[in-house]
């Protein structure tokens, strides 16, 4: 992975996160709350909101919106890992749903497997309030450098 000139520590980074003007409405419609990161381990931790009109039929969030927090929680990741140098489009996605995800708030867990010269590999899992893991995602990824800001 290229490393930006100036690398920020992980709270500065977490800082400047929670503060971005830029923000993609997305994250907010998610409810995305970045609560820690590990820029060595290439790890992040963050909270998402699921609000029960997400729900399915039987009460479980729908799994596009399951699938939209996974990989919201891989991009984040791989974003912070490459110090807010990369975007991180994805070209390949997996979920797996392993027990049906309630609505309220979620925690998920991402971590980069690995990140090359052309593609990065990263995995997320979703995790309800009482932590029992609802799902696991992995992604193949295309690391682009970070567009200059206006």
């Amino acid at each position: 992975m290229s490393k930006p000139s100036a690398r920020l520590s992980d709270a500065e980074l977490l800082a400047k996160f929670a503060g971005a003007r830029n923000r993609p409405p997305c994250s907010d419609a998610l409810g995305l709350e970045l609560l820690a990161v590990d820029q060595a381990a290439k790890t992040a931790r963050m909270a998402f909101l699921a609000p029960e009109s997400w729900c399915n039929p039987r009460g479980g969030v729908q799994g596009g919106f399951v699938t939209a927090f996974l990989d919201e929680a891989m991009a984040v990741t791989g974003i912070t890992a490459g110090g807010l140098a990369f975007l991180v489009p994805t070209l390949e996605l997996k979920v797996s749903f392993l027990r049906p995800c309630p609505p309220g708030r979620l925690t998920a867990e991402g971590r980069v497997v690995r990140w090359g010269r052309s593609v990065a590999y990263l995995e997320a899992d979703l995790f309800d309030a009482e932590g029992r893991m609802v799902a696991r995602a992995s992604s193949t990824v295309l690391p682009q450098p970070m567009p200059p800001r206006d």
